[in-house]
């Protein structure tokens, strides 16, 4: 699934390509990945400028005109491409939106997981997911997020994982920041001191900062808004390498299924006191 960074490089695409376009017409030939009335959604997209292209956690969020917001929520597989003239659709195309310019804006799902929305701002701020999104980890002090868990009883990569205590990490970059850190994923918040708190979210602005800075990271789906891959797959140090020496001190990888999700990390760097 596309983490922050990816959805931000894809935002930044996109808003260069897209703000001042009016989306002419609407073409849906996935209704399920529409989580509204189709007619409602075409109806409201038809004829409306994109004023601005944001991110918000993991969701991407297109501004038409001052009340109106298609939200795309990528999931594992959805992608979002600009191009400048009329494309044809092929099997994984769920979406098409024709340009007033002649160009176009696609999205692409091919495990149809993703979801698209047309909501207003009142719906926006109405809709649970958005709601209970925690504050955004780029625009926040380490500090600050670390007194959101200090004290609390759950497993830290759980916490990380949680999109309500902060938004838009997920697997690879808690992976990668619990090593940057020397903290074992099954830790318990409470068993952390302040200070390695802190360290811990510091480490995770810096992944994501460079996670963004190298274009996202590319595993199976993942493009930009021009179909151009990412590179931070090429930085990781613990991400998807079980099995592998440790490049600090040599051991070997291990695996474990932490809050659900396979989790890579070394024992001696990060040690799970007991």
């Amino acid at each position: 699934m596309p983490e922050l960074p990816e959805v931000e490089v894809i935002s930044r695409g996109l808003s260069e390509a897209l703000v001042g376009k009016t989306i002419e017409s609407v073409k849906i030939l996935n209704h399920s990945s529409v989580k509204m009335p189709w007619y409602l959604f075409s109806s409201r997209v038809a004829g409306e400028e994109i004023t601005r292209v944001h991110r918000r956690a993991k969701l991407l969020i297109m501004d038409l005109g001052e009340d109106l917001h298609i939200t795309f929520h990528l999931k594992m597989t959805g992608r979002v491409l600009a191009h400048e003239g009329a494309t044809s659709p092929d099997t994984h195309t769920r979406l098409v939106f024709g340009l007033a310019d002649g160009g176009s804006i696609e999205f692409h799902d091919t495990r149809k997981f993703g979801e698209v929305r047309a909501l207003n701002n009142e719906e926006l701020q109405d809709w649970d997911f958005y709601r209970n999104l925690g504050p955004e980890p780029l625009e926040t002090t380490a500090a600050a997020l670390a007194e959101r868990i200090e004290g609390r009883k759950a497993q830290i990569k759980g916490l990380l994982l949680n999109q309500s205590v902060v938004a838009g990490v997920g697997n690879i970059y808690a992976d990668e920041s619990l090593f940057r850190s020397g903290i074992h994923p099954k830790a318990k918040a409470s068993d952390l001191s302040k200070d390695s708190l802190e360290k811990l979210f510091s480490e995770v602005q810096s992944v994501l900062k460079q996670a963004i800075s190298e274009n996202g990271s590319s595993i199976r789906d993942y493009v930009d808004a021009g179909g151009d891959a990412g590179g931070f797959q090429n930085s990781f140090k613990v991400y998807g390498k079980k099995g592998e020496p440790c490049p600090d001190c040599g051991h070997i990888f291990e695996g474990a299924t932490v809050a659900g999700r396979s989790t890579t990390f070394c024992s001696k760097c990060q040690k799970l006191e007991d």
